[in-house]
């Protein structure tokens, strides 16, 4: 069972098994037809397509951030299209760093299914090895998957408000730093930050071919910005809770099992005016 990466070799090994489901997550966030354009062209053989916005996120209300979580049983009737079984081995990628395809890793995990794993460079380093690609729509039987959620992976506002002024706590923005510190907002209407998160831009955790690091630099990394707080008291956040399922899939790389997504992030915390904003 894989469960944090797979390699382009041990991908290519189990394209055509069919307890293998292998998920195109690639996405464009300025352009939300992209990535499935992208994937009518050339995916890797036998996979099924996951819309950020249809397959992997709730419709935005006036409350939420722009990527709220579905319903579990919602989300259950996706995997079950897709033929998900509690044996099956799921492996989602996207262009090449794996942002989209966090998501659904840990999507997958939130409700109860162990078995994903993320490969590492994404579509990239699958055609960058010669592998196949293919045009044609995956066919494969639909199941029953039954959806356990886990409340206790995810928190929600206040919860956030608390551990950023909790010094045995930790709050952990991914986003990137001109984002963060509030210079620059290309998406939300709202720049800056929690006051109390701390930066951890995502992209601190790969090297220069969009692949991971090795765990003991990721854990290196992390230790930096946890400062002393376990990681049973770390909170990943970023923009809408996408990017931040990058951060706890490079903590569980690193070993460091048990952090807690906050999946209306920035775009949720903003909607509330009596929420505070923190600049630099």
């Amino acid at each position: 069972m894989f469960t944090t990466l797979v390699d382009v070799t041990t991908l290519a090994a189990h394209v055509h098994d069919p307890d293998w489901l292998i998920v195109d997550c690639r996405f464009d966030l300025t352009n939300t037809s992209a990535g499935e354009q992208a994937f009518n062209a050339g995916h890797v053989p036998g996979a099924v397509y996951a819309h950020l916005d249809r397959d992997l996120a709730a419709p935005i209300t006036a409350k939420t951030g722009r990527h709220p979580l579905p319903d579990p049983s919602e989300f259950a009737t996706t995997l079950s299209r897709w033929g998900v079984t509690k044996d099956t081995q799921v492996i989602a990628y996207d262009a090449d760093n794996g942002l989209y395809a966090a998501r659904l890793w840990w999507m997958l995990r939130w409700v109860g299914h162990e078995s994903v794993a993320v490969l590492d460079g994404g579509f990239k380093a699958w055609t960058a090895a010669g592998q196949p690609t293919s045009s044609a729509s995956a066919q494969r039987s639909s199941t029953t998957f039954i959806a356990r959620p886990d409340r206790s992976m995810w928190v929600d506002a206040p919860e956030v408000a608390r551990a950023a002024q909790d010094p045995s706590s930790r709050v952990l923005d991914a986003r990137a730093p001109e984002r963060y510190q509030g210079r620059v907002e290309p998406i939300d209407t709202v720049a800056g930050h929690v006051p109390g998160a701390v930066n951890h831009p995502f992209a601190n955790s790969l090297a220069g071919d969009a692949r991971f690091l090795s765990p003991e630099e990721l854990r290196a990394r992390f230790d930096a910005s946890q400062a002393s707080a376990p990681s049973d008291r770390t909170i990943a956040m970023c923009g809408s809770g996408v990017t931040a399922c990058h951060l706890l899939l490079a903590m569980e790389i690193a070993g460091k099992r048990g952090a807690k997504l906050y999946p209306g992030s920035w775009s949720e915390w903003i909607r509330d005016p009596a929420h505070a904003v923190a600049r630099g």
